[in-house]
């Protein structure tokens, strides 16, 4: 009997050491799912405390408070001196797309593809007077409805009220040419004005949980009332959300949060005409005649190199061709999406434009099955998972102020900061970052902050982790007919050209969304899936 246990010892030994190969695989795959359910270190969220309860990553950038609110204050300056105030006395003296004259510099019968065409633009105020000062609102577009084609133009500002709008001639046949006064410089100055006067533009509702009951209260970024208040505190970037306390309920029992806009406006009786329906985005070039573009026989452009992160992007950025969007400064592929997501984390954090990438995700792979993770409602986590291919996806919605009419749980609620700084990070995870609808109600410190921090925390992530994937996803425009105090594209475009100047300086993806949607002409906070794809596919194109 001992000799016969002596012969199979060789091969206990092979499936101890196969069992353990096993194990190992397995507990690798089931840390990343556990990660992706969010668990936090700390069972709390939120930090009552003044200090952080986890020791500090010994990687970590040191930046200060004082360094933070002094990198503020630079920025805003900066932005006010690129948004002066332009009081007005009558809106006749205001700029009229109208009056206002667009003349083609050196026109010709018929244009070669890859051409420039330039136009110069004189504003024009409503009696005809000539616009001594620049900053209006344009946006640029050309387009090819027939071939389902169209690029952002680029606005030279000259500050004396001329402009030089600029089109790349990226298609052969017949292109209309656009440029919408979307604002005038006076209406611009007094949307930058009313934005940063308050934050009561949107009110919050919280309900608190005491026993089978609800208790409701009134909740905000700022709170102005001499009642006793919960304070919901990230103690390390300083970010906080505040409550009135209901009577004998802990601050902790805070479970549900909805909001719905206040009847407040810092705009005048007057300022408020500018931004009537009948007065937002109106055509300039009304008369024009559509331009011809021809081969010319010209020299087919050279191969352009693979799109990848880190790219120096051009102005416009790209084109849609055939409702396919194509880079300027790089290439695009068709990418087998199962093919390429294979072993991969892809974390999606922010808005609902980027939980939109999430819903294509799940239609677009069959074998991605959503993981019921016993919430409710449209700003719910979301995971799906795909265990042949070891695909995990995940959205999760950023941190106060999340604006939504509907009731959403705040039980897990965290800033996305905290989020960078509890993930691993390793060449297999890519971070989609996107944030800025929900901020547009608010003075622009309140974006600027929050931008700084997560530029903060993926810094950390990039030290520990440098193979990391970050990539961040710039607006999307939206709806002509919104709120404009509130969401209008100025203050979108304003947050657009802040986030990109503060995250010049990393290693990060790009997409540009703001100019793919001028492209595609959609106007509309959630895109249609076709657009959603063309983003997704130069996420795909990053990854693989």
């Amino acid at each position: 009997m001992k000799t016969s246990m002596t012969n199979y010892k060789p091969l206990l030994v092979l499936l101890f050491i196969l069992a353990s190969l096993i194990t190992f695989t397995v507990l690798q795959n089931f840390t990343k799912l556990w990660t992706a359910f969010k668990l936090p270190i700390s069972l709390n969220p939120w930090n009552f405390n003044t200090q952080p309860s986890w020791p500090e990553p010994p990687l970590r950038p040191v930046v200060s408070a004082a360094e933070i609110d002094l990198r503020i204050q630079e920025i805003v300056k900066k932005l006010d001196q690129q948004i002066p105030p332009r009081p007005f006395t009558h809106v006749n003296t205001t700029t009229s797309a109208t009056h206002s004259t667009a003349t083609i510099i050196k026109p010709r019968h018929t244009y070669c593809r890859g051409d420039q065409l330039d136009i110069m633009l004189e504003a024009r105020d409503h009696l005809g007077h000539r616009k001594q000062y620049g900053g209006d609102f344009l946006r640029a577009r050309m387009s090819s409805p027939a071939l389902q084609a169209g690029a952002a133009g680029k606005v030279t500002d000259f500050n004396n009220g001329t402009y030089l709008v600029s089109f790349i001639l990226f298609w052969e046949g017949q292109v209309t040419l656009s440029i919408l006064l979307i604002h005038p410089s006076e209406g611009a100055s007094a949307l930058w004005r009313a934005r940063n006067q308050g934050y009561d533009k949107v009110i919050f509702t919280g309900q608190f949980s005491s026993g089978t009951s609800q208790v409701n209260a009134d909740c905000a970024l700022v709170l102005n009332s001499s009642a006793e208040l919960c304070q919901y505190l990230d103690a390390q970037d300083q970010e906080a959300f505040y409550c009135v306390k209901p009577q004998h309920i802990p601050c902790a029992a805070l479970s549900h949060v909805h909001s719905k806009n206040k009847d407040v406006s810092y705009l005048s009786k007057q300022e408020k005409i500018l931004f009537e329906r009948s007065n937002v985005g109106v055509e300039i070039m009304e008369n024009f005649n559509v331009i011809n573009v021809s081969r010319c026989n010209k020299v087919t452009v050279s191969v352009k190199e693979k799109c990848k992160p880190g790219m120096t992007s051009t102005a416009p950025s790209g084109y849609v061709w055939k409702n396919t969007w194509n880079p300027v400064s790089c290439s695009l592929a068709a990418v087998d999406m199962k093919k390429c997501l294979r072993g991969k984390f892809i974390y999606l954090m922010g808005d609902s434009t980027v939980r939109q990438w999430m819903e294509y995700f799940k239609t677009s792979i069959q074998t991605l099955k959503p993981v019921d993770l016993h919430e409710s409602g449209k700003l719910k986590h979301q995971l799906a998972v795909d265990l042949d291919r070891n695909i995990i996806i995940q959205w999760q919605k950023h941190g106060y102020p999340l604006i939504g009419s509907t009731t959403y749980s705040v039980k897990e609620i965290e800033y996305i900061a905290r989020a960078i700084d509890r993930t691993g990070g390793d060449k297999n995870t890519i971070i989609v970052i996107s944030l800025g609808q929900h901020f547009r109600p608010y003075p622009i410190d309140v974006f600027i902050r929050r931008v700084l921090n997560v530029h903060k925390a993926v810094q950390r992530l990039l030290l520990r982790s440098p193979d990391t994937m970050v990539i961040i996803k710039l607006e999307n425009i939206r709806e002509m007919d919104s709120d404009v105090e509130r969401f209008g594209d100025f203050h979108g475009y304003i947050q657009y050209l802040t986030i990109k100047d503060i995250f010049q300086d990393l290693n990060v993806g790009i997409i540009d969304a703001w100019d793919i949607t001028i492209a595609y002409g959609t106007n509309n906070v959630h895109p249609p899936e076709y657009v959603v794809r063309n983003q997704v596919n130069i996420l795909l194109n990053y990854i693989c």
